[in-house]
């Protein structure tokens, strides 16, 4: 075990997605998984091991910001021998034509989080997704109808912003939705050597106000889960 997770060495896969959400980890894992178990519960971070198609997949929550999901992927990465991370998760719309419910792959995240300030003190790291998984998200989503966005995302510190209209800086950018983890995703995966990944479902557009509730939020984002389940077979 380590720190944070209640799990022996082997009772976690090389393969994790991780929801911000434990419930949303949980409904996955017992929605998709064969043999499902949960290996883990301290704080109520649920983990859960099962199989997908035979191949061994564990699912974890890590909370909301990147302070929080870091300790999971320090630990998962350093003392479980993870390989391979896909944050699975929710983010508000930037942009008119990103709607609600659309997916969106996160080629690289933008922040505006001082988290690699501490480690580029003169210079701003940019911090990207692994492109094999880009390539075969993007292929399964096109073999199986999903239609997906793809670019940059936000990787955002607050959740209510001071200025409701700061996100208007970033759209014109082309920054096309916020969250709040995948730059710490991102950067500790590229440290280490593994792959990372961004799936995201729009909950929310700040464009037009509109929101889906939290049980939505929880429990039916399907097709984000199916893409980052199908492209784990290899």
């Amino acid at each position: 075990m380590s720190a944070h997770i209640d799990a022996k060495k082997n009772e976690i896969a090389e393969i994790v997605l991780m929801p911000g959400d434990p419930l949303r980890a949980k409904w996955i894992a017992e929605t998709f998984l064969d043999n499902a178990y949960c290996y883990s519960n301290i704080r109520g971070m649920l983990g859960y091991t099962g199989e997908f198609r035979g191949k061994r997949i564990s699912i974890q929550g890590s909370g909301m910001g990147i302070p929080s999901a870091m300790i999971y992927y320090h630990e998962l990465i350093n003392d479980y021998d993870v390989k391979r991370i896909i944050r699975v998760g929710t983010a508000g719309s930037y942009q008119e034509d990103v709607k609600i419910r659309d997916i969106v792959l996160a080629l690289s995240a933008s922040t505006n989080s001082g988290i690699n300030n501490a480690i580029f003190s003169d210079s701003s790291y940019a911090p990207t997704a692994h492109f094999n998984l880009i390539l075969k998200a993007a292929l399964y989503a096109q073999e199986s109808n999903i239609p997906i966005k793809a670019g940059n995302v936000l990787s955002a510190d607050l959740y209510y912003e001071e200025d409701p209209l700061a996100y208007k800086k970033w759209a014109k950018y082309g920054v096309l939705c916020a969250e709040m983890e995948s730059a710490g995703l991102y950067t500790i995966a590229a440290k280490h050597s593994i792959e990372a990944l961004t799936i995201l479902t729009i909950s929310d557009s700040l464009v037009t106000g509109e929101k889906c509730s939290f049980e939505e939020r929880e429990r039916t984002f399907k097709q984000m889960v199916q893409i980052a389940l199908n492209i784990c077979q290899d």
